[in-house]
């Protein structure tokens, strides 16, 4: 009559120690899930993988530069939408030339041809991989949204200035931006 019991004690105390783990465990996958996005971001500064740029501007200063005018560096600049981003969008110029630690100023071209106002955030990345820390924006409407009302067009400004450390077998860097739309944000 004791295992009798014994039995439904046991296994009520296995089922709820299934339990218990069973919750622990979906915790413990909730805070992984939080955790990643700050540790690939981590990973992509320091390794300088997937173009990742720093989201800090640059800090210029005229008088410490040295433009290194023995080198010309080509800069490619492309403009992609993600999906949903109707919006039109491109560089004013496809490609400049510049001088490592000279200033080069260009712009980008948004256009809200909707009816309705939108908002939109535009994610930078370079290519190759090791220039990533070699390109500084000093200014760069990727910093902040951009707003623009039903029809709006919006000249957007972008000053780069390329490192003088740039290892010098890179001589083309390319800039891409992927423009999101970010109105259902705010």
């Amino acid at each position: 009559m004791s295992d009798q019991v014994d039995e439904p004690q046991t296994v009520e105390r296995s089922t709820r120690r299934t339990v218990v783990r069973s919750i622990l465990v979906a915790c413990g996958m909730f805070a992984f899930g939080f955790a990643l996005v700050p540790l690939y971001n981590v990973f992509c500064k320091v390794t300088g993988l997937n173009g990742k740029t720093d989201p800090d501007p640059y800090l210029y200063k005229a008088t410490e530069a040295k433009v290194d005018s023995s080198r010309d560096i080509k800069v490619q600049f492309i403009a992609t939408k993600n999906a949903g981003m109707i919006w039109d969008f491109s560089p004013s110029t496809p490609q400049v030339t510049v001088h490592p630690g000279e200033p080069g100023l260009l712009t980008f071209v948004a256009k809200n041809p909707t009816d309705k106002r939108m908002i939109g955030q535009a994610i930078p990345s370079v290519t190759p991989f090791e220039a990533t820390n070699y390109l500084h924006k000093v200014e760069c409407f990727c910093f902040t949204t951009q707003t623009l009302e039903a029809g709006e067009e919006k000249v957007m400004p972008l000053r780069i200035i390329v490192d003088q450390d740039l290892p010098k077998h890179i001589k083309k860097l390319t800039l891409s931006y992927t423009l999101f739309d970010v109105t259902h944000m705010y």
